[in-house]
């Protein structure tokens, strides 16, 4: 995964870009990842992890959008890329939510194993999202593949723009 990382960061350096992140399953370990790189502190600006509704709204998210989606929805994620970015003044924003195999009884929802993701473009005024299921027994791992997840994408949205110039 560290190759990933590396990866993300230097095309952000070579494109002169910053990233900024609000995470809550994955306890900060994306921003993790990231600044174990070096050259990092170029390119990631700010990093939140936002635990709570309280904070998520404090950071930006829109209590609207949790009330009528819930915490843990695609909605709630695109609101958390979108406020980050803002708030960092970052060309793109994470942001990502959702269980990791436990139940939350104070926000309940069908899916105790599923986290949600967006990746906001500034630039272009766009999100790109996607969900997955978390399916490892330990929560460390369950962190990992979400961040890896993430990683690829990043990867993916990063290289289609060098292509595009």
């Amino acid at each position: 995964m560290i190759e990933k990382a590396e990866k993300v960061v230097n095309l952000l350096i070579e494109r002169k870009e910053q990233i900024a992140t609000m995470e809550s399953c994955t306890g900060g370990g994306l921003a993790n990842m990231i600044t174990n790189i070096p050259g990092a502190s170029e390119i990631l600006l700010y990093s939140a992890v936002t635990y709570s509704n309280e904070y998520k709204i404090k950071m930006g998210v829109s209590k609207e959008t949790i009330d009528k989606f819930t915490v843990y929805s695609m909605e709630t994620a695109i609101d958390m890329a979108k406020a980050i970015s803002e708030f960092a003044h970052s060309n793109y924003g994470v942001g990502i939510t959702g269980k990791l195999k436990r139940s939350d009884p104070n926000n309940i929802t069908e899916n105790d194993d599923l986290v949600y993701f967006a990746i906001y473009d500034k630039k272009n005024d766009c999100c790109y999202t996607d969900s997955l299921y978390v399916t490892k027994e330990k929560r460390f791992q369950n962190k990992d593949m979400v961040i890896e997840k993430i990683l690829d994408t990043l990867k993916e949205i990063l290289e289609s723009k060098n292509l595009k110039g």
